[in-house]
């Protein structure tokens, strides 16, 4: 199709320029960059001034975003944190599905829906987005908290689930009986098996060492972290499943590298500018011309995902025995429904199950509570605070469920973070551990990572210019960050990215000059160290003191 304004670059600028425009609106305004990027996306699309002529390149970099987005959510998910979170997130994610079809089912009757139509619509409302809260959480930074990684545990067995279904009622309108379906459904099987099983092998023999290689190049490590979630997604579809299932296992595959925090802070940037295109072909795909009619249902329907939802999650977690707090926090992550409902309804209009009606339905329901969801979890905490005596009834006296988690999410406790492990670094980490001192080394080097795997501290492979690799490190117990590389700027950026993360422990950096030193002083660092000085310092003061004793002995 032919770009109302010429050229599809011309369209792509004008565009982002808007998408600019709308977004400082609404930052002025306090209101979340998801709604301005949706609010984009419903000006610019066919229902008002219709100038998105190139939906495929905009659907494309859509795809693109949710592969990456779903890549570096299986990044934080490595072996021991599915270990933990297991039972929780297959428990709440399973529980939840079912509790909301029912209801919602009872609902869609009680409306007047068709059975069939019915049963489409509650299975909708069953399934929230991925992409949107873990944006949200990870701007929160609220990812690795108790009440994130449970969320993000049952939102994956949500994706879990509605691929099934996906892939059941493609099957059932291919095969067209239900033992057609049975043998969709062991090929299925075989299929998800080997491709797991493949991964498996990757992950224990090739992928940890092939990463020791690509990361002597940083921009090949970067194009190696695009391509790899990315291809996976592309196999996840050739066998019948779908890019986010492929995505999110390339992510599972990296998450026991040493190199999973730098690979993830690298993507961050890239990830969020491509999920700007997924909320912008959100927006544009809705037809309002439809939704008139459906308002009042609408309505309804969103009242019992906006309240319903989190009620039951909360409901789940009680009984489990985790506190309010925490499921009501975590029950926020299911007070909307996602891509997929809409991805369910055009499916079931193409197999000729629901009308275009019944779609519009979903699809304003999907507007009312992505929007309001996105404002209930930025401001959840203050909302908690208000609904806290009403939660009362869904916790049991004692969250023994915490306690044993309390212990695993601060495993990790560190007294110095020490950034540059060359022979400077190194020297200062054994004499630090010898002083009893809990080390954290981090370094850019993959080989100088690899020879100082036998030390008795452990290593990171880490940037210290990049805000969101130090946002995962360990901070909340480190009383001093030190840094022995002699590169100003680095360490300048380096005290910035502390800075913006929250850090309050003292800050230690390296100059190789005065005029370094002086700069690095006025950035904000609490100390500052001079190798080449201070040994000829220290040099010169023991020579003058072997001196001095010597005379001292003479006389």
């Amino acid at each position: 199709m032919t770009s109302i304004f010429g050229d599809v670059f011309t369209e792509m600028a004008v565009l982002l320029f808007v998408t600019v425009v709308i977004g400082a609106l609404g930052m002025r305004l306090r209101q979340p960059l998801i709604v301005a990027f949706i609010a984009v996306g419903i000006l610019v699309g066919p229902s008002v001034l219709g100038w998105v002529s190139a939906g495929d390149q905009v659907d494309l970099l859509a795809k693109l975003g949710i592969a990456l987005l779903l890549f570096v959510v299986g990044l934080k998910l490595d072996l021991h944190i599915i270990r933990t979170m297991g039972p929780v997130a297959l428990a709440t994610g399973l529980g939840q599905v079912f509790f909301t079809a029912v209801i919602g089912y009872a609902i869609a009757l009680a409306l007047g829906m068709s059975p069939v139509t019915a049963l489409y619509v509650a299975v909708a409302l069953t399934f929230s987005s991925t992409i949107i809260i873990v944006k949200l959480l990870s701007d929160k930074r609220e990812v690795d908290a108790l009440h994130g990684r449970i969320a993000i545990g049952f939102l994956i067995v949500q994706d879990i689930v509605v691929v099934l279904v996906m892939i059941g009622l493609t099957a059932l309108g291919e095969a067209g009986d239900i033992v057609g379906l049975g043998a969709e459904a062991v090929e299925v099987l075989i299929k998800g098996g080997l491709f797991i099983g493949t991964i498996g092998l990757l992950m224990r023999y090739v992928l940890t060492p092939l990463l020791h290689q690509l990361a002597r190049s940083t921009e090949l490590l970067v194009l190696f972290a695009i391509a790899w979630p990315v291809a996976l997604g592309a196999l996840g579809v050739y066998l019948g499943f779908s890019k986010e299932v492929g995505a999110f296992l390339a992510g599972v595959s990296l998450a026991s590298t040493p190199y999973r925090e730098a690979i993830g802070a690298r993507l961050v940037s890239l990830r969020d500018f491509l999920l700007l295109f997924f909320f912008i072909d959100l927006g544009a795909g809705l037809d309002l011309a439809t939704l008139g009619a459906q308002v009042v249902p609408a309505i309804i329907l969103s009242l019992f995902v906006l309240i319903g939802n989190p009620l039951i999650v909360v409901a789940i977690m009680g009984a489990m025995g985790y506190r309010k707090r925490t499921g009501f926090l975590a029950g926020l992550a299911v007070a909307q429904i996602s891509e997929f409902s809409l991805i369910l309804g055009a499916l079931g209009m193409s197999l000729g199950h629901i009308g275009s009606d019944t779609m519009g339905l979903i699809t304003l329901v999907g507007l009312i509570t992505i929007s309001a969801s996105t404002y209930m979890i930025l401001y959840s905490h203050p909302l908690y605070e208000r609904v806290a005596p009403l939660l009362s009834v869904f916790e049991r006296k004692r969250a023994y469920r915490e306690d044993t988690h309390t212990g695993q999410l601060h495993e990790d406790q560190y007294d110095v973070v020490l950034f540059g492990l060359g022979r400077f670094g190194a020297g200062i980490a054994q004499e630090l551990r010898r002083r009893g001192q809990r080390v954290l080394g981090v370094d850019f080097n993959p080989d100088l990572l690899h020879r100082r795997h036998g030390l008795d501290y452990p290593v990171r492979y880490g940037d210290a210019e990049a805000t969101e690799f130090l946002s995962t490190l360990p901070l909340g117990q480190v009383t001093w960050l030190l840094s022995s590389i002699r590169d100003a700027a680095v360490n300048i950026a380096l005290i910035h990215g502390l800075r913006d993360c929250g850090y309050r422990g003292r800050v230690a950096v390296t100059a190789n000059s005065a005029r370094d030193a002086a700069l690095l002083r006025e950035a904000g660092a609490d100390r500052v160290l001079t190798p080449f000085v201070d040994a000829a310092t220290e040099a010169v003061d023991k020579m003058f003191a072997a001196e001095e004793l010597q005379l001292a002995r003479e006389t």
